[in-house]
């Protein structure tokens, strides 16, 4: 094959490693795990696959290469929403349109030359893999870590379910894009936050190994707050700033939150509600946007200050959240900027505090007078308000006067604050506390293609779990049934399915007809890798202790939040249940950025897409990989348009030359070959091994590809005979092996070794060989030295020419003719 066919050296050399089996585990040697995040059978690969599994491919190939029994599985994340609305849209069952996408995957991922285990692999919408992820939901119920409660949720009305928060992104549907808004349900959560301060702290043990944008990204979502909780009457507030507290002139509390409900007055209901109402149709965009009118309603009730006695008028506002703290604030105009823009919005009074006059109370603070109640009256920016009621001037015998704050002018703030949460315990007001911008994952789906929730309910027992024996609780078929999205779950039309009686007392009960979010799946996937067969668990304690936890992860940063923090989570309740003894799944994390194009994302509706089919029809697998590998580093964007796969093509039919024609045969000793190649042969490979342990994959590939050039000069050259030659040609062949599997395996053959070059063993390096030694070169003008230049000792005559013109000694000269001897001089001729 003079020319590069790629397509022959596909159909050759595939079924030659199906044959093979190389991939296996031989159950011998060191051992490492590579895990990439699973596919989601949405169609076939796109570009964003073919970028993922190119890194994790090189990672996994490389170890095998070192002499490591890798584990590197295979699988889909089959469940979940955009497989059931695609179903829908076709009018078809979204079991049949998930398993024709994962043949067809399946199919790509083979000739994409992925090093996959395929005995691993799995899917979990198959009741043998959701048994366990049922089982699972129940040992978190026993642990009370799985609880249902009635609570304002996220609701996408395009999809008609609702989302956990971490799927919201910016106020919108992260799978849909459709504007979120709040409804009240009665839903399953997960109890994350109980873990929130060990997944805040075991982040530090990721240092080094994991992004640090990623790491970033989850100690801001977890959002630890210090501060402390100050008792305003019937408000309880939390706040980071207590030292403030003397500013406070008013109370803000979420619509959306029990307190508000519960402190409204009759005369103010008609007011709140209709404030309510608004609220939860508005997306949650708009309750962040920073230019918008500030809006609120009065719920005719008071607070009393903590240290003054002060009544404090209670509203309900949409830019506090329910979920944070208490879901109420005092607000502070004076320090902050939200407060005085509400404040001026309704014609609130700004406070500042000032220096006490008197030391500090030692007793309660006074009792305050029983609150009036204003007239009921709704007041937005929108309308004229009228001016709300306002704080009793503080009224304090001698010896009264309010702390800390005032008594702690001139402290710096922490001592501040430590003296305002002292004097609060002193008084019985509040105390110091911590509080998260974590809230608890909300689990429940109402949608059909899940995983089923395996629990019923019963008039007589409540909520029930379903006995272990009966699992898994099987999905029913509904073919023909309509799925559409109603705001419940099309299960609960299912009623042969859904009626059942009671395991506990046999009386007429009906199963939870939610499913549960598919990001639970996906929480616990990797240790199903090591036994996907086995029946007595989720999965086999010894195969775990044998690979876990995983040595790599490799998948996007878009999950930076989702996923991966729902992942550790999971990790730490199977540590504490005694199913694992690990805390953290993954080792080193490895995150890729986007495929591109002309710097937009690639979009159907844009129609800007790039068909991953389409390049490897046109160039090949081996060209796309290379050029996906070679773009830049992992975590960067890769631009389509800025790359040439065709490039990629014409350097892998050179290689392919190259080992054609080597004409020293097999077995010769290098030892007896060109000094100079074989000194370039072994700096190369020392410097391509530290590339690969530190995932600095682009580098190693430019380095192969200096490599392959020094050979390709040797042969020129006339020492196609040298045994250098063999040897540089054999050791790029398995560095090849890594990015461009089959044409590494072509070089392979050409070179006259049996098929297997996955499995050739990484070349040794000898360090003597390898050992940078460097030599000064004279760089002359006409003659005249211009220069000295530290270079490599084998440098060759082109790269040393290429680097003395690149001198500013040379810039801007006419050059008529240069003379290069190596290391030590070039002399250039000018015009």
């Amino acid at each position: 094959m003079s020319d590069y066919d790629f397509a022959a050296l596909q159909r050759t050399w595939q079924p030659v490693w199906e044959s093979l089996d190389l991939f296996r585990p031989r159950g011998s040697g060191p051992r490492r795990s590579m895990v990439d995040m699973f596919a989601y059978p949405s169609g076939d690969l796109h570009m964003g696959h073919a970028e993922a599994y190119a890194f994790g491919d090189a990672v996994a190939r490389f170890w095998i290469q070192q002499g490591y029994d890798v584990l590197h599985p295979v699988g889909w994340d089959s469940f979940g929403l955009p497989a059931e609305n695609a179903a829908i849209r076709r009018g078809t069952h979204p079991a049949d349109w998930t398993y024709a996408n994962i043949e067809t995957q399946a199919a790509s991922f083979r000739q994409y030359a992925t090093s996959v285990d395929w005995r691993t692999r799995l899917h979990t919408s198959d009741p043998s893999y959701y048994r366990w992820t049922q089982w699972l939901f129940l040992r978190l119920l026993e642990r009370g870590l799985a609880v249902r409660r009635r609570s304002a949720v996220n609701w996408c009305p395009a999809d008609r379910t609702v989302l956990a928060n971490e799927q919201v992104i910016a106020g919108r549907c992260e799978r849909c894009g459709a504007a979120v808004t709040k409804r009240d349900l009665t839903q399953w959560f997960f109890t994350i936050t109980t873990y929130a301060d060990q997944l805040l702290d075991d982040l530090d043990s990721l240092e080094g190994h994991w992004p640090s944008a990623v790491l970033t990204m989850q100690r801001n979502w977890i959002g630890r707050s210090t501060g402390a909780y100050l008792d305003f009457g019937p408000v309880r507030v939390f706040t980071t700033r207590p030292d403030t507290v003397h500013g406070a002139t008013f109370l803000v509390v979420a619509p959306d939150s029990e307190v508000a409900a519960s402190l409204c007055t009759p005369g103010q209901r008609p007011a709140f509600d209709a404030y309510l109402a608004r609220v939860r149709a508005a997306s949650e965009i708009e309750h962040m946007a920073t230019d918008r009118p500030r809006t609120g309603v009065f719920l005719g009730a008071y607070g009393t200050h903590p240290f003054t006695g002060a009544r404090l008028p209670i509203w309900a506002a949409d830019y506090v959240l329910p979920g944070y703290g208490t879901g109420a604030v005092m607000a502070v105009p004076a320090h902050d900027t939200r407060d005085r823009e509400f404040a001026d919005a309704f014609n609130l009074p700004h406070t500042p505090p000032s220096p006490a006059a008197a030391p500090p109370p030692t007793g309660p603070p006074p009792a305050a007078s029983p609150p009036a109640t204003p007239s009921p009256t709704t007041h937005s920016p929108a309308a004229s308000p009228p001016t709300a009621p306002s704080p009793t001037a503080p009224s304090h015998a001698a010896g009264t006067t309010a702390p800390s704050a005032d008594t702690a002018v001139g402290h710096e703030r922490d001592a501040a604050i430590a003296a305002v949460v002292a004097e609060a315990e002193a008084r019985g007001v509040g105390h110091a506390g911590v509080t998260y911008r974590l809230r608890d994952w909300l689990v429940s789906r109402q949608r059909y293609w899940g995983c089923p929730i395996p629990v019923v309910h019963c008039a007589a027992c409540g909520v029930v779990p379903v006995p272990d024996d009966q699992l898994p609780v099987v999905l029913p078929d509904l073919r023909g049934a309509d799925l559409a999205p109603r705001g419940v779950s099309p299960l609960a039309a299912a009623r042969d399915w859904a009626e059942v009686d009671c395991p506990r007392c046999g009386g007429p009960a009906e199963r939870d007809t939610d499913t549960m979010d598919t990001f639970v799946d996906s929480s616990w996937y990797f240790l199903r890798y090591c036994s996907p067969a086995y029946e007595q668990g989720p999965f086999d304690p010894e195969a775990v202790r044998r690979w876990m936890p995983v040595d790599q992860y490799v998948g996007g940063a878009e999950h930076a939040v989702l996923h991966l923090l729902y992942v550790r989570f999971f990790t730490k309740v199977l540590r504490d249940l005694g199913l694992i003894d690990f805390g953290e799944p993954f080792r080193r994390l490895l995150t890729q950025g986007q495929v591109v194009l002309n710097g937009a994302a690639m979009s159907k509706s844009k129609g800007n897409m790039v068909d991953l089919g389409e390049q490897i029809a046109a160039h090949g697998v081996d060209a796309v990989r290379l050029t996906m590998v070679f773009a830049g580093p992992p975590g960067d964007d890769i631009d389509w348009a800025d790359v040439s796969p065709s490039g990629s093509s014409r350097f892998l039919g050179r290689v392919l030359r190259l080992a054609a024609d080597v004409t020293c045969p097999p077995g010769a000793d290098p030892a007896a070959g060109s000094p100079q190649l074989r000194r370039t042969t072994h700096r190369l490979l020392r410097t391509i091994t530290d590339l690969m342990e530190e995932r600095r994959l682009n580098v190693a590939v430019a380095r192969a590809m200096e490599l392959a050039n020094a050979a390709r000069r040797a042969v020129d050259e006339g020492l196609a005979g040298d045994p250098a030659v063999r040897e540089a040609a054999e050791a790029l062949a398995v560095v090849l092996s890594l990015f461009t599997p089959y044409t590494a395996e072509e070089m392979w053959a050409r070179l006259g070794h049996e098929p297997g070059v996955a499995r050739a063993g990484w070349p040794a390096v000898d360090p003597a060989l390898a050992a940078e030694t460097t030599v000064t070169c004279a760089l002359q003008v006409n003659g005249k030295l211009r220069d000295r230049l530290t270079v490599p000792a084998d440098i060759s005559a082109r790269d040393l020419e290429a680097l003395a013109l690149g001198s500013p000694a040379v810039a801007g000269r006419e050059i008529r003719r240069t003379v290069v001897r190596p290391p030590t001089l070039v002399n250039v001729v000018t015009g």
